[in-house]
């Protein structure tokens, strides 16, 4: 009972890793990141929900709401995956705005910004 009950908690724990092992990605920009700050936690994003620093969402000025986007850190190759749910950045120079969540995950949230690939997870 106790291994049949550890394989099935090893398959839910796997799930969300083996249902992106099949996505197509598209490339769809290079360019600087930065962060929401957490004095916003709890306003009202574009989409209509409250931001949450912890989520691993995103702002960027034309992909589609709900969208997944894949974010790249060049400078040491981290990857987090982040859904659209916010306009912007717009920040000079800027093509993404990543949650604080998102941000420690790529360890660009000491410095503020950093230099990203974005890939649209199909």
């Amino acid at each position: 009972m106790k291994t049949r009950f550890r394989t099935l908690l090893l398959a839910f724990a796997l799930l969300p890793v083996l249902a992106q092992a099949g996505d197509i990605r598209r490339h769809v920009g290079d360019g600087m990141a930065s962060y929401y700050s957490n004095e916003f936690a709890g306003s009202r994003t574009a989409s209509g929900e409250r931001f949450d620093p912890a989520a691993f969402t995103a702002a960027h000025r034309s992909l589609a709401f709900d969208s997944r986007v894949a974010v790249t850190n060049l400078a040491n190759g981290k990857e987090v995956i982040v859904r659209v749910n916010d306009r912007g950045p717009w920040g000079k120079g800027r093509i993404i705005d990543i949650s604080y969540a998102a941000a420690r995950e790529i360890g660009m949230h000491r410095s503020g910004t950093a230099r990203v690939k974005l890939e649209l997870l199909d």
